[in-house]
């Protein structure tokens, strides 16, 4: 069974940082496009960042230059570091694990952090 375990989620004033961890259990995580996504109050949840097993990164518009997404194959995590945060920055970020075989496509969610960007 998948399951992925969103941490690292908080309050921090503009400017600040942050650094969200997602630890991935099951035997997926070396073939599967890693992502995190988030979801503002009134709004679609939007991809953040994605990072494919070979290592291809795709960001958002909106967070480029200012985040950075990772992995660990070791320790089985997908990491998120978040620079220069803004109030717009303030959502619930999802981890998203995404698996592409012959027959199917898989999608596995965690529950989501809460991060606050505020004054």
């Amino acid at each position: 069974q998948v399951q992925l375990v969103e941490s690292g989620g908080g309050l921090v004033q503009p400017g600040g940082s942050l650094r969200l961890s997602c630890l991935v259990s099951g035997r997926i995580f070396g073939s599967a496009v890693m992502a995190w996504y988030r979801q503002a109050p009134g709004k679609e949840r939007e991809l953040v960042a994605d990072l494919s097993s070979g290592g291809s990164t795709n960001y958002a518009d909106s967070v480029k230059g200012r985040f950075t997404i990772s992995r660990d194959n070791a320790e089985n995590t997908v990491y998120l570091q978040m620079n220069s945060l803004k109030p717009d920055d303030t959502a619930v970020y999802y981890c998203n694990s995404r698996l592409t075989t012959r027959v199917a496509t898989y999608n596995y969610w965690g529950r989501g952090t809460q991060v606050t960007v505020s004054s």
